[in-house]
């Protein structure tokens, strides 16, 4: 079971870490499906800097709160209020900046998936290094939908699963089960509920809190080898998705979308 206390009602949602035992756990939570407003997108980042540095840290676990979705990725209502490009490069690189982080953390990420995942949460599920799910924990890339593309989220998903595989996500952008997400790579492990779910991370997060965190950093370096310009990279991703959001295309598509 998780450490966290129970929800409490709020519109901003929240970050909320706990470290014991040699692992770092970190939760994230919006009180509209796990979405990922900027405010949440940066605390998250910084989070995951700020707990991958702890030397007391020796394994991270990711997880989101509530029962509903794992998280519905980018903020539809923050979106929607983009008013020029500088403003909507800002707020995909909250994408960015949560990868990065992750990547670069020297302990391995585990991300615990007890939902269903769209958009950027595909992302950040890629950029763990093992993930566990419930077999319900559907997944899909929304972006092209309503009018951009998976662009900032691209590099890191293509490096999890093969240019194949997100190729077909991107281009049909409708729900992937948990089956064929474990078939390409993005879950590591599937499990039938809940408590399964807690059962099997707790037990793999104090296997690893245990391991030798040289060697396990040794071999996030090698994970992750090839990425040490997406700085750059990334940056360029949330200029694209930065412009395309203030289309007239894809405002019209998000405004349909939210009216659902």
């Amino acid at each position: 079971m998780t450490p966290f206390p129970p929800i409490t009602s709020g519109p901003d949602g929240y970050v909320r870490t706990h470290v014991a035992d040699g692992i770092g756990r970190i939760e994230f939570y919006h009180p509209k499906s796990n979405s990922l407003p900027s405010a949440v997108l940066q605390e998250l980042a910084a989070t995951v800097s700020a707990v991958s540095a702890d030397p007391a840290v020796r394994v991270i676990v990711l997880q989101s709160g509530g029962s509903g979705p794992f998280c519905a990725g980018a903020s539809f209502d923050e979106l929607a209020a983009i008013a020029d490009r500088e403003q909507g490069q800002r707020f995909f690189s909250g994408f960015a900046g949560v990868i990065l982080a992750m990547i670069r953390a020297p302990q391995f990420v585990i991300s615990r998936v007890h939902g269903k995942a769209a958009g950027g949460a595909v992302g950040l599920i890629a950029a763990s290094d093992f993930s566990v799910a419930v077999d319900k924990a559907s997944a899909k890339l929304s972006e092209l939908a309503v009018g951009i593309g998976p662009f900032v989220v691209g590099p890191v998903i293509e490096k999890k699963i093969g240019l194949a595989s997100f190729s077909q996500m991107a281009v049909d952008a409708d729900w992937r089960d948990a089956s064929w997400c474990e078939r390409r790579g993005l879950y590591a492990k599937l499990v039938s509920d809940v408590a399964a779910l807690d059962a099997h991370v707790d037990t793999l997060a104090t296997t690893l809190a245990a391991s030798n965190p040289e060697a396990m950093a040794m071999m996030k370096r090698v994970f992750w080898a090839g990425t040490e310009q997406w700085d750059t990279l990334l940056a360029e991703r949330a200029s694209m998705s930065g412009t395309l959001v203030l289309s007239e295309f894809t405002r019209n598509a998000i405004g349909a979308f939210k009216a659902k």
